[in-house]
């Protein structure tokens, strides 16, 4: 069963802000009766009608996990014809990115039609990490560190809060592997901080988000759904 002001908007009605008003100024019924609850709950199969015209069925709930590769972008289209996730997940749902993953990045992209999660997966206010592993190029030092664990301030003027970064190990031809852990999230910001570290990052892989982790089994480029425990791992 799923709250009435979620199914409004999954069917495109409003959004939830906006279905929630409809319900409470009376003009929705289910199954012939005025509901002005925008919380109560009800199956799928109800006939739910706004101001008299049936609503069209929902799209049943997916969400998928993908290994998008380097060189694809995490949007469902490109004005200037470059490959998108959209090229490699064909379902007869339309499903989402569900936050960015840059293009020369690669890794954990999770994509879905779930209004509820999409947002809670998104929204500041949930706190849900995601976790990096990076190579980078540079003769190392404990001040890089220093300055990568530090509250840097990005080109746009923000200020990113300290981020846990791990040495996973070093090597003699001046690259390291690196581990992140952001709660935050700005736009390439990873590859900020590195630079303002003096270090290139050679690679960047999404391996984690919240307690899911990329599938050991997934290529770049392959994708399969979520199971209803690891969509309880998520929602957790």
């Amino acid at each position: 069963m799923e709250r009435l002001q979620n199914i409004l908007a999954h069917a495109g009605i409003a959004s939830r802000r906006g279905a929630a008003a409809l319900i409470e100024s009376g003009v929705v019924t289910v199954d012939g009766l005025v509901v002005r609850e925008p919380g109560a709950r009800f199956e799928a199969s109800a006939e739910i009608r706004v101001n008299g015209k049936a609503i069209a069925a929902a799209e049943r709930p997916r969400t998928i996990v993908l290994y998008k590769p380097v060189g694809v972008l995490s949007t469902m289209s490109d004005p200037f014809g470059g490959q998108t996730v959209a090229g490699l997940v064909r379902t007869p749902e339309r499903l989402v990115p569900i936050g960015r993953l840059d293009k020369d990045s690669e890794g954990l992209l999770l994509m879905s039609n779930d209004g509820a999660l999409v947002n809670e997966l998104t929204h500041p206010r949930y706190n849900h990490t995601k976790t990096y592993l990076v190579r980078v190029a540079g003769r190392w030092s404990e001040d890089k560190l220093a300055t990568l664990r530090s509250p840097l301030t990005l080109d746009d003027g923000y200020t990113i809060r300290p981020v846990p970064v791990e040495v996973l190990a070093t090597h003699l031809d001046n690259t390291c592997e690196l581990k992140f852990v952001l709660s935050e999230g700005r736009k390439r910001q990873i590859r900020k901080m590195c630079s303002a570290a003096h270090l290139v990052v050679m690679s960047l892989k999404r391996v984690k988000v919240g307690d899911f982790e990329l599938p050991r089994d997934l290529k770049p480029g392959e994708w399969r759904d979520l199971t209803a425990a690891e969509l309880g791992q998520l929602r957790r």
